[in-house]
């Protein structure tokens, strides 16, 4: 009887970690998979810095194949790797390299290409632009049927009144461009409707009319600088201009809202450039640089992918950003060092905050391969000044 106890308890205790997500991380797993800021990161890279195809390819494979070789193995659906799975993505067409859209399949296949657990969060949407982008390139109905049917049942929940669904700014870069790449999947224009919709709650909770930036939260309206100064901080904004382009890119121009996100977008450029450091990037305090030493690469580098989308798409004057963008490539490039770590990169945060020349982190990764999946298509005629 007792033996016959222990198989039964064995077995019932088998069945329970049979049905444990084998992807579960700790803490310290995660924490170490996102980045990390090692006291000697060894020296920098020898690259130009330069905007010649080549030349960026360079770059961009470095930096991949430094974070493809760190990942091997580990999986998440953390916003942090996701935002890398979506310069993933971009580093694959770019470079003309399967390897990193491969990787981003095995993530996919892992989980059985469903988000992360918060099911309305939009960082657990995040993930879906690199399952989007490979329902792209392979159009298999299993790939985005999980996906579906979680935004179909979100649509049937009305808005609860005391918060907004996007309440800070981060998320118009997680969830938004998911939205909009579904509709261009499906060709179903209820999700390109249901991005409008909360997206322009965001902007009307957030923007500033008169700075043209984004506060991160509502709880930073009243909050000040050192110098006195506004918080606005450039990773935050960074993500909204990098979601605009991601939604411009696949919302159809014919939209009656596609006017609305260019305009912002035109808005924040004009803006973003006056605030531009010496040395090429920005400040992690955009308003306030003499409190910040160092640049920050993550939200700088999405200031390059958005500027650069908008002169490549005739959405920004060549002429007036060019030359921005130019400097500023020249400046993250600088920030690589020779094994293809891309340092000055702030930790996981909500406000500008402390950081070291080595400190690396994916998502600051992910912002570095988009950036130059659009810098690499520049027009090879330099623009007069």
């Amino acid at each position: 009887m007792a033996l016959h106890h222990r198989l039964v308890c064995a077995t019932l205790l088998i069945a329970t970690l049979t049905t444990l997500p084998v992807f579960a991380q700790t803490a310290a797993e995660k924490s170490a998979l996102v980045g990390d800021s090692p006291a000697d990161p060894g020296p920098k890279a020898r690259l130009s810095g330069s905007t010649r195809p080549d030349e960026v390819r360079a770059a961009e494979k470095l930096v991949a194949d430094w974070e493809l070789g760190r990942m091997q193995g580990k999986y998440s659906q953390d916003w942090t790797i996701a935002t890398l799975y979506a310069g993933f993505m971009a580093a694959s067409k770019t470079l003309g390299d399967n390897r990193y859209a491969d990787f981003d399949r095995q993530v996919g296949e892992h989980y059985s290409w469903t988000l992360g657990p918060r099911r309305i969060h939009a960082d657990d949407q995040a993930i879906g632009q690199a399952y989007l982008e490979l329902y792209k390139l392979h159009p298999d109905p299993n790939i985005i049927a999980p996906l579906k049917a979680q935004f179909d049942d979100i649509m049937t929940q009305p808005d609860d009144p005391k918060k907004e669904v996007w309440w800070w700014c981060d998320a118009l870069f997680m969830a938004p461009p998911v939205w909009a790449k579904l509709s261009a999947a499906t060709g179903d224009p209820k999700y390109d409707a249901y991005m409008d919709h909360e997206w322009k709650i965001t902007d009307n909770l957030l923007w500033d009319k008169e700075e043209h930036l984004f506060y991160r939260d509502a709880t930073y309206f009243q909050k000040r600088e050192k110098g006195g100064q506004k918080i606005f901080w450039s990773r935050g904004n960074g993500w909204v201009m990098g979601g605009l382009v991601r939604v411009l890119d696949v919302l159809p121009p014919t939209d009656p809202n596609y006017s609305f996100y260019v305009e912002r977008l035109k808005d924040m450029a004009a803006k973003v450039i006056t605030l531009e450091r010496p040395d090429g990037l920005w400040s992690p305090g955009l308003l306030d640089t003499p409190s910040y030493p160092l640049p920050e690469v993550s939200g700088s580098a999405f200031f390059v992918y958005a500027l650069a989308w908008g002169i490549n798409h005739h959405q920004l004057d060549a002429r007036t950003y060019r030359p921005v963008v130019e400097r500023a490539w020249k400046a993250l490039v600088g920030n690589i060092y020779g094994d293809g770590r891309l340092g000055s990169i702030q930790p996981v945060g909500a406000a500008p905050g402390a950081f070291t020349a080595a400190s690396s982190y994916a998502f600051g990764t992910g912002a570095f391969l988009m950036a130059g999946s659009e810098v690499v298509k520049l027009p090879q005629a330099r623009s007069a000044k």
